[in-house]
């Protein structure tokens, strides 16, 4: 749980002492200021290059509201639905495991929802392109 805890915190990635530079009048842009080297370029490159599963703000709201427990196992049981996911080229993935389903977005690896077993009684899902059963 305390990976979850880490993900809903996920503002804890940008550098508390990160400042947003003051916007320039003079309307030249410097040809030495390469944008992939700021703190957010080196950032956002850092975090692109980790590609790890990541929860919604709604997932992780489904999950509280319906106590869905979620481990680090099952988080590394998910990773593992998700590369092959992309490695069919799905785009959208369900992925069920037991009694719990989390519909997937493939290419960010985001999870967008989550559902119990209740839940999925009778449900139909839709926007999804594939199927992965952990």
């Amino acid at each position: 749980m305390d990976d979850i805890q880490f993900k809903k915190n996920y503002s804890s990635f940008i550098n508390p002492n990160y400042t947003v530079p003051p916007v320039s009048t003079n309307t030249q842009k410097s040809s030495a200021a390469d944008p992939g080297n700021s703190e957010f370029g080196q950032l956002f490159r850092k975090t692109v290059e980790q590609q790890q599963l990541t929860f919604s703000k709604h997932a992780l709201q489904r999950m509280d509201s319906r106590n869905i427990p979620v481990s680090p196992q099952l988080v590394s049981q998910i990773n593992g639905a998700v590369e092959k996911a992309k490695s069919k080229g799905i785009k959208d993935a369900l992925i069920l495991n037991g009694q719990t389903a989390f519909i997937v977005n493939v290419p960010s690896s985001t999870v967008v929802t989550t559902m119990s077993g209740r839940e999925m009684t009778e449900n139909v899902f839709t926007n999804i392109d594939g199927a992965v059963i952990l």
